[in-house]
Order: structure tokens, then C-alpha cells, then sequence
């Protein structure tokens, strides 16, 4: 029997939740006057605004037929579920539906592969295209790129889309060739690649508009590109995992690395595990993914090849200080930002605040429990004007300049990492 729409959407959004790297900022797309929609910048898609306003979008597959037949994945050709899959216009008319009642603030659109890469990543440009062209829609649009498309259908993808990604699936080569061995990490890696240089070449031709005064052609997807790993599908350790996402930051400038718990499901391949990968554990890669975004930590400080595996009881910043304390205390008063970043309880907006502040008054104390640092959790790696750890030896009455001297060594070390 033919299915209706509604009946279609409970498939395909369904089958669209185990995508977590939909969640994304960075994209401001002015209304046109014409159409319906617009971003102001703020995350998109089960996001908070600083008022506190969730913001979502449409979350779902194109189809959930695929050709491929990953064994992690519920969608796989093998796999003994109901399938369904949309066309262009449904696509586009529940989007549109969807926002003139509030629901949604745009789209993220993904799809199994049917016939080919490249047929089905022009089914999802199509998507973007009508809505973007034919109704001129001004919200969020994220596509999820078929990796080993045409590098003409990734060019036509970011012109329509605000986000691009490609899932890079799994950590290693090897985890790929035990679970999914059509699909190659350099052919995703080419993908990502191919996004990267076309970013790379928009900026450039929009720095040359500016000179020439001339119109600045379109961004290429504006808000950049993510992908998603898969955690605990196999053995790959964290240290692997944090390797990995490194190197894609490093190589493709991604937005973000997104890390999915795996969930078993009924009548899984005898290759997968039975158990679902502990939710704290995936909690601890993104902690450790922020510090190695925003603190200055490299990845190989956060395992070692002794113990490649984060602590589920302990946050990564917090390990890292108890395995250093010849790092410790630093002195607000007096430390550099790399060393301020890495005192446990101070978080990086916090370190900003304390390098303004004193600029004009050395800080006490009480002035880091107003600015509410975790003070608590700090107190035995950090030195204020009135506090010093019960393990410093230094005399409250020393001048200024001769505990600075003491962070030398800090201030080498911070250099060194």
C-alpha cells in the first residue's frame, strides 16, 4: 500500500535520531522580504539562545532504502525494517508547512544511498534548491553530503546549504573495514576535503569582491561543516578517537566533531556489542573535544598509550591537573591565559573576565566566587592575593614580583604544550 505523508515522516524522522551532528551555529541569512524565514546566527536545532529559547529544525531522512550494508547501522540493506522515502516537493511542502507554524527554524536533510552516490545527493540539492529558488526560504538548511559525490554536486550543495557534513562514521580505517567495508576513510576525507578547498576559494573570491567594490558573491555554506563518530561499535580506544578528531580539525577546519554513543538494537549483527556505550563516556570526549577546541590541550595530553581510556569519574581537565602538579598553583594575579585555561574550575569565558579585571585591582578570593568560578574545585591549583594552597611555601607578605617569579617555569611549560 501506498503510504501517505504522515505515515512517511514517523519513518524517516525516526529513522534521522541517530544523526546527532545536526546541531549547528554560525549561519545569519537575512530575510529577503520575498519568502518566509531567516536566521539570526543563533544554534540551530534543539539549541538554547542566551535568553534561554530552544530553537529546532526539521530533522530527517530522505529515504532510509540504502545500498550500503553497515552493520552498525539500523538502516542498512540488510536490516528487517520498514522503509519509506520521500520526494522533492514532500520534502520541501513539510518544511515549509512546518515553519509557518513555528515548529522548526529550518532543515537538516539526510538519506540513505539509493542507485548511486551521486543521484542521491542530487535529490537533496533539489530540496534545497526549491526551497531556497522557487520559495524563497530564508531558514537554516544543513545537508548531509553522500561521500564519493561529484565534487560539481558538493560546489552546488554549499551555494543552497548553511551546513555541509560528512560522516566520518567510524575512528579508524580498520573499524571501517570490520563494519563497514564498502565505505573508505579517504574517500569521506576526500569529501571533506572538497568542501574545505571550495570554503577556502568563496572566502578568497569574496575578499576579492571587497577590493574591487564590486557584489560579494554568496558564502559558501556559511556555518562550515561537522561530522559524527560513532563511540564504542568497536574497540577503538578514546585516545584513538581524540587522534582522529585532531587530525580532521586540523585538515578540514570542521565546526565541530560530533561523538554518538552506540545503542544496540533488536537483531544485531553477532559482530556488535550487546551493550550501549556508557552515556558519561561519550560525555568525556566532548569535554575533552572543548578543551582541545577552546583550552590548548593537545589530545595526546588527555590519554597516554599506558591508559588510553578517559576516566568516567573524573572530568579530562581535572585528570590532567592531579597528573601535573608540577604545573600547580597558578597565580591569577599573575599567569598568562594558556595557564589560567588549564586550573580546574575556571572555564574559558571566566579566564577572559580575570584577564580584564586585573588589568585594574589584583583579584581576591571573593572575587572569583562572584565572577562563580568553581572556586571549590580550583582552590588547590590556584593562588589569589589573599589565598595560598596549603602546599605553597611563599609568604603572604612577598612582593608581587617575587611570585611572579615562580610562574616562570608555568609560563615555559605552557609554551611547550
Amino acid at each position: 500500500m501506498a503510504m501517505n505523508v504522515q505515515q512517511k515522516l514517523e519513518i524517516l524522522a525516526d529513522a534521522a535520531k541517530y544523526d546527532a551532528s545536526c546541531a549547528s551555529s554560525g549561519s545569519k541569512r537575512a530575510g529577503n522580504g520575498k519568502g518566509v524565514g531567516h536566521t539570526d546566527g543563533m544554534g540551530i536545532c534543539h539549541s538554547y539562545t542566551p535568553d534561554g529559547r530552544c530553537v529546532s529544525l526539521l530533522k530527517i531522512l530522505l529515504t532510509n532504502y540504502c545500498t550500503y550494508d553497515c552493520v552498525f547501522c539500523v538502516n542498512r540493506v540488510s536490516s528487517d525494517i520498514r522503509r519509506a522515502r520521500f520526494s522533492v516537493d514532500e520534502v520541501v511542502g513539510l518544511t515549509l508547512d512546518f515553519y509557518k507554524r513555528n515548529y522548526i527554524e529550518g532543515l537538516f536533510l539526510s538519506s540513505g544511498i539509493v542507485q548511486s552516490a551521486d543521484y542521491t545527493m542530487e535529490q537533496m540539492i533539489e530540496v534545497a534548491r526549491k526551497l531556497r529558488e522557487v520559495h524563497s526560504f530564508g531558514g537554516y538548511i544543513h545537508l548531509k553530503t553522500i561521500a564519493g559525490c561529484s565534487e560539481a554536486l558538493i560546489a552546488r550543495a554549499g551555494v543552497f546549504a548553511d551546513r555541509l557534513s560528512a560522516n566520518i562514521e567510524l575512528p579508524t580505517q580498520r573499524d571501517l573495514v570490520q563494519l563497514a567495508p564498502e565505505k573508505k576513510t579517504s574517500v569521506i576525507e576526500a569529501t571533506m576535503g572538497q568542501i574545505h578547498a571550495k570554503t577556502v576559494e568563496s572566502e578568497e573570491e569574496r575578499k576579492a569582491s571587497r577590493l574591487a567594490a564590486s557584489k560579494k558573491p554568496a558564502k559558501f555554506a556559511a556555518a562550515g561543516q561537522s561530522t559524527q563518530m560513532v563511540v564504542g561499535a568497536t574497540a577503538a580506544s578514546d585516545r584513538a578517537i581524540l587522534s582522529t578528531a585532531t587530525h580532521l580539525y586540523g585538515q578540514y577546519k570542521l565546526r565541530r566533531v560530533y561523538y554518538t554513543g552506540f545503542s544496540p538494537f533488536p537483531e544485531a549483527d553477532v559482530r556488535l556489542p550487546l551493550k550501549a556505550t556508557p552515556l558519561v563516556r561519550e560525555h568525556r570526549l566532548y569535554q575533552s573535544d572543548w578543551l582541545m577546541r577552546f583550552y590548548g590541550f593537545e589530545a595526546s595530553e588527555l590519554t597516554s598509550e599506558a591508559n588510553p581510556s578517559l576516566s568516567l569519574t573524573e572530568d579530562p581537565k581535572m585528570s590532567w591537573a592531579k597528573a601535573h602538579p608540577e604545573f600547580f598553583p597558578v597565580d591569577v594575579n599573575a599567569a598568562p591565559k594558556e595557564a589560567l585555561l588549564r586550573v580546574p574550575g575556571i572555564g574559558y569565558k571566566n579566564v577572559e573576565r580575570i584577564l580584564s579585571i586585573r588589568r585594574y585591582h589584583r583579584l581576591v578570593l571573593e572575587d572569583l566566587k562572584k565572577l562563580h568560578v568553581r572556586v571549590k574545585q580550583g582552590l588547590p591549583y590556584l593562588v589569589t592575593s589573599d589565598y595560598l594552597p596549603s602546599t605553597h611555601i611563599l609568604k603572604a607578605a612577598e612582593p608581587v614580583a617575587a611570585q611572579m617569579d615562580l610562574f616562570a617555569p608555568v609560563s615555559a611549560l605552557t609554551g611547550s604544550l
